[in-house]
C-alpha cells in the first residue's frame, strides 16, 4: 500500500506588505532586503483571521482538486507554529470548520519542517492501512509573533497556508521520507516567551541567530536531499523539481548548487511570500502543480529546515 497526493491547495491573505512599506516603519530599505533574502513582499493576515481560517481556505481548494468531499477525509494533520490557541489543536478547529467529525485530528510542531514531518506521518498511517484519505496542511500567521521593530526578523516572514490530500494508492507516490532533529540548537531559532499565571514571561517574539541558521540550513538541506536521492537509487540529475523551504533565496541557491541542480529545476516563491514557515513548501507545491510545471511521473523533492533544529525531506513520484 502506498500514498499519493491527489489534490493541492493554498491560500494567501489579501493584505500585501512590501519592502517599501517596511521602509516607513523600520530602519531598512528594499535593496537591502532583496539582496540578502530575495524577498520583495509578504502577505499579512487580517486581525480577525486565525491559522485555522487560512487552513480551511487552502483545504477547500485541495479537496476540490482531489474531487472528494470533506466527509471522505479520515485523518487531519496540521503543521503550525502559530496555532489558534494553546488547545484544542488547530486541526480539531479545522475539522469543525470543514463540517466533519470522528476522524483523528492533531497538530505537528516542527516549525519550518512541519509540513514535511506531517506529510511523512500521514504517509506512514496510510501505508499501514489505517486510513484512506488524509488532509495534510501547513498554516501559519507569523505576523503575530514578529517584532515589527526588529529589522533583522520582521522583513523575513509572512502568513499563508498550503494543503494536500494524500490518498491510498497501489502505485508509489511518496517514495520515502527522512526526518531529523538536533535539540542542542534549540536556542538559536526560537520564540522563548511563555504564559504563566496569565502573564507573558520572556520574549514572545522570534529570536534568531541569522548566521548560524544560514550555515546549518545549507548543510542539512543538501545532506537530507542526498539521503533521499540515495535511498531511492537515483542521482541528483534525476530530480525534476526541488521544492525547498522558502526561507531565503541565498539558502535555496546554495542548496541547489550543492546538489548540482540548475535553478530552473527549483520552485521558488520566497520573493512574493517571504518565509511562511510550515506553509512554505505546500504553498510552493500548489503553485507549481497549478501552473503545470509539475507533470505525471516526475520526481519531486520536498525539504525543510526549521527551529529545533528540525529538518527533513520527502521524495515523490508525481
Amino acid at each position: 500500500m502506498y500514498s499519493r497526493i491527489i489534490g493541492t491547495g493554498s491560500y494567501l491573505p489579501e493584505k500585501i506588505l512590501t519592502n517599501h512599506d517596511l521602509e516607513q516603519t523600520v530602519d531598512t530599505n528594499d535593496e537591502w532586503i532583496r539582496s540578502r533574502t530575495g524577498i520583495t513582499q509578504r502577505h499579512i493576515a487580517a486581525s480577525d483571521q486565525s491559522a485555522s481560517d487560512l487552513a480551511f481556505n487552502a483545504s477547500q481548494k485541495a479537496l476540490e482538486m482531489a474531487k472528494i468531499n470533506a466527509d471522505e477525509i479520515d485523518l487531519i494533520i496540521v503543521a503550525t507554529t502559530t496555532p489558534d490557541m494553546l488547545f484544542p489543536s488547530t486541526a480539531c478547529i479545522l475539522q469543525e470548520k470543514l463540517g466533519i467529525s470522528g476522524c483523528p485530528a492533531f497538530d505537528v510542531q516542527a516549525v519550518c519542517s512541519g509540513f514535511v514531518y506531517a506529510l511523512a506521518t500521514a504517509d506512514m498511517f496510510i501505508r499501514a492501512g489505517k486510513y484512506r484519505n488524509a488532509l495534510v496542511v501547513g498554516s501559519e500567521i507569523y505576523s503575530n509573533i514578529v517584532d515589527w521593530s526588529d529589522r533583522t526578523t520582521c522583513v523575513l516572514f509572512g502568513d499563508g497556508a498550503g494543503a494536500v490530500v494524500l490518498s491510498q494508492s497501489e502505485q508509489p507516490g511518496i517514495l520515502s521520507s527522512h526526518l531529523h532533529a538536533n535539540g542542542s540548537y534549540s536556542k538559536v531559532l526560537s520564540v522563548p516567551g511563555k504564559i504563566c499565571d496569565g502573564v507573558i514571561q520572556g520574549n514572545p517574539y522570534i529570536n534568531m541567530e541569522g548566521n548560524t541558521v544560514f550555515k546549518f540550513a545549507v548543510k542539512v538541506l543538501a545532506e537530507v536531499a542526498h539521503e533521499a536521492i540515495a535511498e531511492n537509487n537515483l542521482q541528483p540529475s534525476d530530480i525534476d523539481w526541488l521544492i525547498p523551504h522558502q526561507a531565503n533565496i541565498r539558502i535555496i541557491r546554495s542548496t541547489a548548487k550543492k546538489l548540482g541542480l540548475p535553478m530552473e529545476k527549483v520552485v521558488t516563491t520566497v520573493e512574493k511570500h517571504g518565509n511562511t514557515s510550515a506553509a512554505s513548501v505546500p504553498l510552493a507545491l500548489d503553485i507549481a502543480v497549478r501552473d503545470g510545471r509539475i507533470k505525471p511521473d516526475q520526481y519531486v523533492l520536498l525539504e525543510g529546515v526549521g527551529g529545533g533544529f528540525t529538518w527533513g525531506a520527502a521524495l515523490l513520484r508525481w
